[in-house]
């Protein structure tokens, strides 16, 4: 069987060599891992935006890897799932809030702040309250100071949505007219 795989590694690699074109099914298998690859690209981004608004992701029965799925169909779920992603990034772009957010973070600190007075970011939250509203994004990336204003802000309105509104920022939420 090794005989076998390296007799037909050299007739590949020197076929490559002298300009002969792969065979018909091995350029569609490399097609089908191309659009997988894609697919789960798009997917993932999607999922990822999708847990950052704290919105249940979007099932899937990954139809695409099935025997029978054709190039034609990987195509088109691709296309599907790079729609679905650009809608999920446009809507997390502008969180509910946003107006109101940016007025805290105007008052508060640079988005990038790490002030060294135990609060992080542009929203100047503790560890406590990024553990718990931001417990993904403070595993994978660490303090607020590190993620995006777009990410603080989504951290921010979990809060909000659990009633705590704009209460964790007394003093500026004041000056900016929110309670």
């Amino acid at each position: 069987m090794r005989r076998y795989l390296l007799l037909l590694l050299i007739v590949v690699v020197s076929g490559a060599s002298a300009g002969l074109k792969a065979p018909p099914q091995a350029k569609a298998t490399g097609t089908a891992f191309v659009l997988l690859g894609q697919i789960d690209g798009y997917r993932k981004e999607t999922w990822r935006w999708q847990r950052l608004m704290g919105v249940r992701p979007m099932p899937t029965h990954y139809t695409e890897r099935r025997a029978g799925a054709g190039n034609a169909y990987r195509a088109w779920v691709r296309r599907l799932w790079r729609r679905r992603a650009a809608a999920t990034r446009r809507r997390a772009a502008s969180p509910p809030h946003a107006s109101a957010w940016r007025c805290l973070q105007r008052y508060e600190a640079p988005w990038h702040a790490a002030t060294g007075n135990g609060y992080y970011g542009g929203l100047q939250m503790d560890i406590g309250f990024q553990a718990r509203y931001g417990a993904d994004l403070l595993r994978s990336k660490g303090t607020a100071n590190r993620w995006t204003s777009v990410e603080q802000m989504w951290v921010a309105e979990r809060a909000f949505r659990t009633g705590r509104g704009f209460y964790p920022w007394p003093n500026t939420a004041r000056t900016c007219g929110l309670i």
